[in-house]
């Protein structure tokens, strides 16, 4: 192979690398997941707030079980290595302003949880969060860090898109929405967007590298590898919620259980991302935090485990499985708006599967692109002209078909309001043909 050879490899070689990292990163993603998700942690945080509120003053006041003097210290460096945990809950003792700021806690929790301004609620959840855990330190275990970090990445995601008071004022305010592009970024819509995936794939990651490391340190002690490490878990009566001594006459089973948790810890990382090795690893996850929610006595942390591990199941799937066969027809038509002039990496635009007839583009002045036949000549074509005058289309194309995918969804969601008032004008007809008889009755006995 010569110089020439080798250097076009390296550049084909670096080309699909490049591009399979946008595709990885930049490839629109639906938000559906992240609004379920938005959810989940909204309620863990609120449970968390609230288990706070059971006795306040005993977790955060001035004489609580660690003091605000001794949670600083834990972090400036004077009990062993300053780090960057700060918290302005360390100067405040008064009873009053505690139950003030929890109470604001709650109200940004419930908020954020009911989808209202996520733009700022979550942002505004997240960051109480954190202060609570660097004031708690000492107090915490694995729910609040899962939680902290869920809030964080689902800060960066249009997580109010679905499910939310976000999307219903959305709808009400569509006109003056449309007009503003700040009012858009507030109540995102339903669309794939860049900034889902980015924080979907950062929390893929950062899950990968708890895995790693926890499986890590569990492969340094000796239980892992002898296989006892399960019966020492299920034989701690501290953590004990079912009893499941009964294993001690199957030691096969638990070193079994054993050794296959350190193997897919370990390589969580690795099993997660092929398409075929995926819903083998999640079901692995069920079963494993499954497992500590039902008799370990660590319900909460099990199950929100298990809601993080659902950052790897794909948005459409999840969609259709709540939503059925409608859903797969609603997916089908927003494919057939979504496959314009998405094939622009590759060098060219496949037109033949754009469905729009020229009337319904005309709006987007496609009929003036000036791409015709004679210009596509094979004999005498200038491919430099062709290709611009493609991809300017392309653009054109594309412009028309998020205009279209808006209005779709518009009418969407006109239709489901529409049906929601009909099925209550029939309820309402129902309680007043029920009271017509009732008093006719009544005059008729009279």
């Amino acid at each position: 192979m010569n110089a020439g050879a080798l250097l076009h490899e390296c550049r084909r070689w670096f080309d699909r690398t490049v591009d399979a990292w946008d595709h990885f990163w930049f490839t629109p993603r639906s938000p559906y997941l992240v609004s379920i998700l938005r959810i989940a942690a909204g309620l863990f945080m609120l449970y968390s707030h609230l288990v706070l509120a059971t006795d306040l003053e005993a977790f955060l006041g001035a004489d609580a079980w660690i003091n605000p003097e001794l949670a600083r210290s834990l972090h400036d460096g004077r009990f062993g290595s300053a780090d960057w945990g700060r918290s302005y809950l360390w100067w405040i003792e008064s009873p009053i302003l505690i139950w003030l700021h929890h109470l604001v806690a709650i109200l940004v929790t419930i908020a954020f949880t009911i989808g209202l301004l996520t733009r700022v609620t979550g942002p505004a959840a997240w960051f109480l969060q954190l202060m609570y855990l660097h004031r708690l330190t000492g107090a915490l275990f694995g729910l609040d860090q899962i939680i902290t970090y869920m809030a964080m990445y689902l800060s960066l995601a249009p997580c109010g898109s679905f499910f939310s008071v976000d999307a219903r004022l959305r709808i009400r305010f569509e006109d003056k929405i449309a007009r503003s592009a700040r009012w858009r970024w507030f109540f995102p819509s339903q669309s794939p967007s860049v900034a889902a995936n980015v924080a979907t794939r950062l929390l893929q990651l950062h899950l990968c590298v708890i895995y790693l490391f926890g499986g890590l340190a569990k492969a340094r002690g000796e239980s892992w590898w002898d296989g006892t490490a399960m019966w020492y878990a299920v034989g701690n009566f501290e953590y004990q919620s079912l009893d499941m001594t009964w294993m001690a006459a199957y030691p096969r089973l638990f070193s079994m259980f054993t050794h296959i948790t350190l193997f897919w810890e370990v390589f969580y990382c690795f099993l997660i991302w092929p398409r075929l090795l995926r819903p083998i690893t999640l079901l692995l996850a069920v079963a494993v935090h499954g497992g500590i929610a039902l008799f370990m006595g660590m319900a909460t942390f099990g199950l929100a485990m298990i809601c993080v591990n659902a950052i790897f199941v794909d948005p459409a799937w999840l969609k259709r499985l709540v939503h059925g066969n409608q859903t797969d027809d609603e997916a089908d038509e927003l494919e057939q708006i979504d496959a314009v002039g998405l094939d622009l990496d590759a060098g060219g635009l496949d037109l033949a599967d754009v469905e729009f007839d020229e009337a319904s583009l005309s709006d987007s002045g496609l009929g003036d692109s000036g791409l015709g036949e004679s210009e596509v000549n094979v004999a005498n074509v200038d491919y430099e002209a062709v290709r611009v005058k493609l991809v300017d289309r392309a653009k054109k194309v594309r412009v028309a078909g998020r205009k279209v995918r808006k209005r779709y969804l518009m009418l969407k969601e006109r239709e489901k309001e529409l049906a929601r008032n009909t099925k209550e004008l029939e309820r309402q007809k129902r309680r007043f043909a029920r009271r017509v008889g009732r008093d006719g009755d009544q005059s008729s006995e009279s």
